[in-house]
This record gives structure tokens, C-alpha cells and sequence, in this order.
């Protein structure tokens, strides 16, 4: 198979195929293909089924189409990844990376509890925001992800635990307003084809301007999550250097678009780091910020990293910060990263472990 790397203005740097993958077509995407080989429409049902539900890799193992057509077509991708290393935490959090077609390397993550299996999915190689506390910022930008590519981490997933994705979190490695078009068809796909209420899918965003309202405008069903991380432009644009054209009060000013175009609120992530961002008047700054918004702020303590200085605050000043916004009435919840133990922070399995495997990535 043939692989080269164009650049598009909107897209940004993607895989070109000489045939695109079949993963993340449609039901009638995949039946207007076969129609094109030659084969009855109803082949087009069955290559969804086994795509979506029985977990083929290559065409030549679907054993209900004719041997000879299958020959044929062996050689046309389905689009899944390789799996190259697989870690499991203690709370039984499992951490992967995944090898793409091209040769580069993505991190997924399966977070299971007792009712749910949650899958954290990246939208990019590497990441251009930069935030300055996260290990998928310090490695760099190489292109967006297909949705196939995306899609291709929950079906591995699933596979992998034998049993049902049941959320999805555009958390993973990447901006995925840096790649929207891919990022709804993913999300999409996921919905109809693996059968994932878009209720249950979460996109995480540190915010871009006019893709918040660019993606409330898909009148998806999806939770919104942006990356804040400080109550102010002058803070935030020393953790993210990425924010300094795109000012605190006009992204909340976007997310306020959101909640009235979408009806859906608004959850604002929030990373505490001891004694930068995490002191009381920080939170009464952020319930100032936040005051008469529909929507709920997610505190995530630090979980620290090699390349990064930084340090996560005491039990003691995250209930203090805690307190403040409730007693200022904003809905607030504590996170705590699941797998620490499997380097599940995003980006620090990928940093880690690429030079013991052996993986080019450049």
C-alpha cells in the first residue's frame, strides 16, 4: 500500500491512501464500494457487520464473500492500527500505542469501572497547543488523525476487553477542534455504526476561536469540555501559550453560544498545579468568571510529568478550592487521572516507551 502526506488549510497534515480505508464508512458508503467491485448490494450489510461487529482487519477473512472476490480486494485496507505496547495499571486502567499506517504512534486508553468501559481517544499525532504542564504538548505536531484512525481506537478497545465501549472522550493526545471535520465524522460513525450514544462522547477542547461555534452548529449531541485552567487571560496564557490571540472573555463568550445553540452545558476542565493556580483567590476569580453559566467545572490535581516542573496540590488546598466555588454556587466536581501507575497522563506513555520499542516516528 502506497502512503504519501499532503497539507490542507483546514485539515492541517493528513495520510493519503491510494484506496481510503473502509473503517468509518457507512452502512450505504460500504454498499455503494461493493456495488462498485461488481458485487451485490447486500454484501454492503455484511461488510458493516463484520467492520463494525466482528472486528476484521482484512477482507480476505470475511468468509461469507466469494473466495475469488476476495483475493481480489485482499490488498484494499480496512484501516486498523497495530498494537505495539499495552500497559496495565493497578485499578486495572489499560494503556495503548497504537501504530498507524504511516509508521506513527498514538496513545489510547481504556478506563474500566464496574458499569462502564470509557475510552479516551486521540485526535492528533502529537499535539501544536503546547501547554506547558502536558507531555503530548513538549513532543511536538506531526498530522490529524482519519476518522477511521479514530474509530479504530474504541473497536481495539473493545476488543481488547471483550465487552462494550460505552463512553468516549476526545481527551487523548491533540486538539480536536484542530481537526473537526474528521472529529464529527468519527463521532458520528461511532454513534450509528458501533451503536455509542452521542449523550455518552465528551470533547475536549483548550479552545480555538470560532470551532466552538463551528462545532455547535453540527447540532451534535455531545458534552463539551474546555481545557481553562486559569481564571484569567494572564495565567492562562502562561500554561498555554497557544491562548494568547484568543482571549479568556471571548471563548467563554463562545461557550455561552454554545449552551444557547446546543442546550447542553458546558464543562470547564480545570488543572490544579500547587501554588501557580490552585490558591482561593484563584477559585473566587473562577466563580466570578463562571457566575450564571450552565455548566460544571471539572478540578483535575496535577498528575506531574519529567518534562514539566510543576507540582500537584495537597488534599488540603484542593478541598479549599473546592469549597470556594460552592459556597459561590458553582457546580464542581474533583478528578482524579485513573492508571498513574501505567503512565496513563496523556502523552507520558508515548514519551516513554517510543526509544524502548523502536519506533521511528519522525
Amino acid at each position: 500500500m502506497s502512503v504519501s502526506v499532503v497539507s490542507t488549510p483546514d485539515l492541517g497534515i493528513v495520510p493519503q491512501i491510494a484506496v481510503p480505508p473502509l473503517l468509518g464508512g457507512s452502512e450505504s458508503e460500504l454498499t455503494a464500494w461493493v456495488q462498485q467491485q461488481g458485487q451485490p448490494a447486500y454484501r454492503g450489510k455484511q461488510l458493516h457487520d463484520w467492520v463494525y461487529h466482528k472486528g476484521v482487519r482484512s477482507l480476505a477473512e470475511i468468509s461469507v464473500f466469494p473466495k475469488q472476490w476476495r483475493q481480489e480486494v485482499a490488498s484494499i485496507a480496512i484501516g486498523r492500527s497495530t498494537l505495539h505496547y499495552r500497559s496495565v495499571a493497578p485499578d486495572e486502567t489499560v494503556k495503548y500505542l497504537l501504530k498507524l499506517a504511516d509508521g506513527q504512534i498514538i496513545e489510547t486508553v481504556g478506563i474500566p469501572t464496574e458499569k462502564r468501559l470509557t475510552v479516551c481517544v486521540s485526535s492528533q499525532v502529537g499535539c501544536p497547543m503546547a501547554c506547558d504542564f502536558c507531555a503530548t504538548g513538549k513532543g511536538g505536531f506531526k498530522r490529524n488523525l482519519g476518522r477511521h484512525e479514530i474509530v479504530d481506537q474504541v473497536l481495539t478497545v473493545q476488543e481488547d476487553f471483550g465487552r462494550r465501549v460505552s463512553n468516549v472522550v476526545f481527551m487523548g493526545m491533540g486538539e480536536p477542534l484542530l481537526n473537526v471535520d474528521h472529529v464529527v465524522g468519527a463521532i458520528k460513525s461511532l454513534n450509528i455504526d458501533v451503536g455509542i450514544g452521542q449523550r455518552l462522547m465528551t470533547v475536549s477542547t483548550v479552545g480555538i476561536s470560532s470551532r466552538i461555534r463551528q462545532l455547535a452548529q453540527h447540532n451534535l449531541q455531545v458534552t463539551l469540555a474546555v481545557s481553562l485552567h486559569a481564571p484569567n487571560q494572564a495565567l492562562r496564557e502562561q500554561l498555554i501559550p497557544s491562548a494568547h490571540p484568543y482571549k479568556i472573555e471571548d471563548l467563554l463568550a463562545e461557550c455561552r453560544e454554545y449552551v444557547e445553540i446546543t442546550g447542553r452545558r458546558v464543562t470547564f476542565e480545570y488543572i490544579l498545579l500547587a501554588g501557580v493556580n490552585d490558591l482561593p483567590e484563584h477559585a473566587m476569580e473562577l466563580a466570578h468568571r463562571l457566575r450564571g453559566f450552565q455548566s460544571h467545572v471539572n478540578l483535575i490535581p496535577y498528575n506531574p510529568i519529567q518534562e514539566a516542573d510543576y507540582k500537584r496540590p495537597s488534599p488540603h488546598r484542593i478541598q479549599a478550592f473546592v469549597k470556594v466555588l460552592e459556597q459561590q454556587k458553582i457546580a464542581v466536581s474533583v478528578r482524579y487521572s485513573r492508571g498513574l501507575e501505567a503512565d496513563a497522563a496523556c502523552g507520558q506513555l508515548r514519551s516513554s516507551k517510543i526509544a524502548d520499542i523502536g519506533i521511528k516516528v519522525n
